[in-house]
């Protein structure tokens, strides 16, 4: 059984209807995404995702824990190369 109708304008606009805007949690201005997923079309609110969820999607292992000697030495280490002389 559908959730909701929304009628299709001329210009290719549609409407969302109350209960949708709710689960949604949407108001003006919020973007949805469209996405087709075996052969239904799926809509979501969009920009779910914080920074860190995708920072851990793009990194999945952590990087090795440094020393702040460490830290200290690649700032030297690249003014040196950047700035020698040869």
């Amino acid at each position: 059984m559908a959730l909701a109708h929304s009628k299709l304008t001329a210009q290719g606009q549609i409407s969302v209807p109350a209960t949708v805007r709710r689960q949604l949690g949407v108001g003006p201005g919020a973007v949805l995404e469209w996405q087709a997923e075996g052969g239904r079309i799926v809509v979501r609110r969009a920009g779910r995702y914080s920074s860190e969820d995708i920072h851990r999607a793009l990194f999945p292992t952590a990087p090795r824990k440094r020393t702040l000697r460490e830290l200290k030495e690649g700032p030297r280490r690249y003014a040196r190369a950047r700035h020698a002389r040869g």
